[in-house]
């Protein structure tokens, strides 16, 4: 009798969960239609596997020109490859975006492309001026294709992603400008030492490098989420203030109490904007509010 209840009050948590959980679309080749994730390659890189993936929302018109209509844009870089998070490094793998945006925008998940030039590089930079580029060109790009209002155009990202929000996002003026605000979760340029990389180390160099890419945020809003606890971050940025940063304490085991589950494997996860939550409420007025004070309606 105990185990039957049991069953009964797992199998009415499950529906409930997935009830509540922004449902992730399937990832399909093909041209871009409302509603899917399409994995698409750039003229840049046809005959090589760099792909970005793009998403346009339900409400999506192909006669946007025509009817004057345009959308807000989340442009996003994803994490290092990480199995022990569920993290795969790869384009396909991203949530971050798609919860902040509730589907409502234009998705871009953005490519690191490896230093050869064929692939995508699921751990750190690869080629990072190229990354740099990529982002140059296929942001203006789809926008001018799609209807993304170039005044309304975010980035975000998960971990290496959240790193790379700065570190790419800022990597010189003409990127700088392409963003009208910044959304990072677990991790931000400059704060720690990345031993054994490439990069980051040693720690005074990182950081000042770091606090250069930072005075091209222009006051420009920022959110910086993190699991737990942003202290360790609010102390590092407790000397800059030429920006309008917003500090968001994500209580993950207590948006999960039950570790690892159908959705996540472990705390250091993006899917918790998939799942209503207080963070999440906060999270997405925050994204109104920038809205609200982008230039074009």
């Amino acid at each position: 009798m105990n185990s039957l209840i049991l069953i009964l009050v797992f199998l009415t948590h499950v529906s409930y969960v997935a009830a509540q959980v922004l449902q992730l679309p399937p990832v399909e080749r093909g041209m871009p239609v409302p509603g899917k994730r399409v994995a698409a390659t750039s003229p840049e890189y046809e005959g090589t596997e760099v792909h970005h993936i793009l998403y346009l929302p339900e409400d999506w018109d192909e006669n946007w020109k025509k009817n004057d209509k345009s959308w807000p844009v989340i442009v996003e870089y994803t994490g290092n490859k990480f199995p022990v998070s569920g993290s795969t490094g790869e384009v396909e793998g991203a949530a971050l975006g798609y919860g902040l945006s509730e589907g409502k925008f234009i998705w871009v998940v953005l490519p690191y492309v490896a230093n050869d030039h064929q692939h995508n590089e699921v751990t750190w930079w690869g080629d990072e001026k190229a990354t740099v580029e990529y982002a140059k060109i296929n942001i203006p790009r789809i926008c001018s294709t799609y209807g993304g209002n170039p005044e309304k155009v975010f980035i975000c990202g998960f971990s290496r992603g959240a790193i790379a929000v700065n570190y790419l996002g800022l990597y010189d003026d003409e990127i700088a400008r392409l963003w009208c605000g910044f959304i990072t979760h677990d991790h931000y340029d400059g704060v720690r030492e990345w031993k054994n990389t490439a990069w980051g180390s040693p720690l005074d160099f990182y950081r000042d490098a770091a606090f250069n890419r930072l005075k091209r945020l222009n006051n420009r809003p920022v959110l910086i989420c993190q699991n737990e606890s942003t202290l360790e971050i609010r102390n590092y940025l407790s000397g800059f203030k030429d920006a309008d940063f917003t500090f968001l304490d994500v209580p993950v085991q207590k948006i999960f109490p039950e570790i690892p589950n159908l959705l996540i494997k472990h705390p250091h996860t993006d899917r918790w904007l998939l799942v209503d939550s207080d963070a999440r409420r906060k999270a997405l007025e925050w994204m109104k509010f920038v809205l609200s004070k982008s230039k074009n309606p």
